[in-house]
């Protein structure tokens, strides 16, 4: 068996939510949010971090329309996945995250966390879920 970890992101202008798995890839935990400083300097962090980590694939989620069409969100997401897996020489794979953000809002506010913490969670609740969907896909 091959140990090494899975990354999940929920990639924004201005925050990334990042989640890894344990090194079994079979749990996925919130890890940090990450402030976006610049595309250039955000991929710098980002291989930093994939190294460090042992990661071995990013699963970074893809904002698509409701209806399944990709807007601009999704362009500039493709552009930055793109940028990664170039830089960090791992694959990426892209998770439809279709209301991912609405769903780590409503988890959160289930465990009766404050307003003011739930805007500092809720990227990185947003990348575990990306990240568990993936590995719900990867085991049917």
């Amino acid at each position: 068996m091959q140990y090494g970890r899975i990354m999940g992101i929920d990639y924004g202008k201005v925050r990334i939510g990042i989640a890894l798995t344990d090194l079994l890839k079979t749990i996925a935990s919130p890890y940090e949010v990450y402030k976006s400083v610049s595309l250039q300097k955000d991929v710098e962090y980002f291989v930093k971090l994939v190294k460090e980590k042992e990661v071995e694939k990013i699963v970074l989620g893809l904002p698509l329309n409701m209806d399944g069409s990709e807007g601009e969100r999704a362009k500039r997401t493709r552009i930055f996945g793109e940028m990664l897996e170039k830089a960090c020489s791992v694959p990426v794979v892209y998770q439809d995250e279709r209301l991912s953000s609405v769903e780590a809002e409503n988890y959160l506010l289930d465990g009766d966390v404050r307003r003011d913490k739930r805007k500092n969670l809720i990227d990185k609740v947003a990348a575990t879920i990306i990240l568990e969907d993936y590995l719900r896909t990867i085991c049917k």
